[in-house]
């Protein structure tokens, strides 16, 4: 900060004086040129001379230059007044160290990367498990205002512009099919090789077709296109609705009466509960063939005998059960998407942070859902 001249006296060097005005009241005189450049005293001297008093003023007539040193030195004298419990009268202050001194009071310091003393386990576990617990209900109300989305959509009652939701799905569906063919297609073949291997030990090789089938439309299509669709769509979704509610687009739509849930929630879940099961299906059929590579490329088994296998291996409930889940993980990469990006901040920082806790979210809602319907499908004897 550039230093202020008050007068055009030589330069004295700072000084501080503690004058007594009463049995419980002193003034802190200032004088000199307060210049960090020419050494300033220590708060620490005049602070242990204010012992005992109630009331504390300042005179700073004999100031005759000032700089950034002196606001520092008289913040730290307010804030030993202050744990004192001495009233401090700022008045013979220069008016720009008052406004300083607002100013530096008004925003509060950083904490980041301090030393405090630390939490007792059970208040962290407290604020653990009320924070979870606050997660969960603004998960559930999410949920809730989707499901009387949908409802409006079935009135026709739902206000989303058609278009929006053609282009999502343009989005979630043929864009999307070049990364669920790589990656379905490699983890067929993945996983016929791991069971050729095995199964060759027994002279079952041609079993890999039946493996490699019933694994691919039960659960690592669904499973891995579901993955896929969070990492692309579900972080899509959720910088999408953080930009909007960073630039207050928003709180714009809810100002106007129009749901926010109706015209950019529900377009995003239509267009992820249509495409998915399409694009588990076509996971199924890649995969497969990626087994046959290993089949028919390994194993010598001829195209015939292993399609004819698989034919065999699979029925028409793996596939539904697998184009079943996968609309249930197509809602649930979508409710998380812009639930993240709804709760988003209004930084740049903060659209990344949600962008990124989206895809975890969705990860391990995937995950825990293909565990339930696991057991209940074994419960159900399917």
């Amino acid at each position: 900060m550039a230093a202020v001249s008050l007068t055009s006296d030589v330069e004295v060097a700072a000084r501080t004086s503690v004058r007594r005005t009463g049995p419980d009241s002193a003034v802190l005189e200032l004088a000199g040129a307060w210049l960090s450049r020419r050494g300033l005293p220590e708060p620490d001297a005049s602070v242990r001379e204010l012992g005992g008093i109630r009331r504390l003023g300042f005179d700073a007539t004999r100031v005759t230059a000032w700089d950034s040193g002196l606001v520092t030195f008289t913040l730290k004298v307010l804030g030993e007044a202050k744990r004192a419990a001495i009233d401090a009268d700022r008045g013979g202050l220069p008016e720009g160290v008052r406004r300083l001194l607002a100013l530096a009071e008004a925003v509060p310091e950083k904490q980041t990367g301090r030393s405090g003393a630390r939490t007792p386990w059970l208040a962290r576990l407290g604020a653990s498990a009320t924070a979870t617990a606050e997660a969960a209900r603004i998960g559930v109300a999410f949920l809730g205002d989707s499901v009387l989305a949908l409802l409006a959509l079935v009135g026709g009652r739902a206000r989303f512009r058609m278009s929006d939701l053609f282009l999502i799905i343009q989005e979630c569906g043929p864009r999307a099919l070049g990364i669920v063919t790589l990656i379905t297609f490699l983890v067929g073949l993945i996983l016929a090789f791991v069971g050729a291997v095995q199964l060759q030990q027994f002279g079952a090789s041609i079993y890999v077709a039946n493996l490699v089938a019933i694994a691919m439309t039960r659960e690592i299509a669904g499973i891995m296109t579901a993955i896929v669709m969070a990492g692309r769509t579900g972080a899509a979704f959720a910088a999408q609705l953080g930009t909007m509610n960073t630039n207050q687009e928003i709180d714009a739509l809810s100002t106007m009466g129009i749901s926010p849930m109706q015209f950019l929630v529900l377009p995003r879940m239509l267009a992820l509960i249509l495409m998915m099961p399409l694009l588990t299906l076509y996971a199924d059929l890649v995969g497969i063939l990626g087994g046959a590579v290993v089949g028919i490329g390994m194993l010598a088994l001829s195209p015939t005998q292993y399609f004819e296998q698989t034919k065999g291996a699979v029925h028409l409930s793996d596939f539904f059960i697998g184009i079943a889940k996968s609309s249930v993980f197509g809602v649930v990469v979508a409710l998380a998407g812009c639930l993240r990006g709804m709760q988003s901040g209004r930084s740049a920082a903060a659209v990344g942070l949600a962008a990124t806790s989206a895809v975890v979210t969705s990860i391990v809602l995937i995950i825990v859902l293909d565990g339930f319907f696991a057991v209940l499908l074994n419960v159900l004897g399917f």
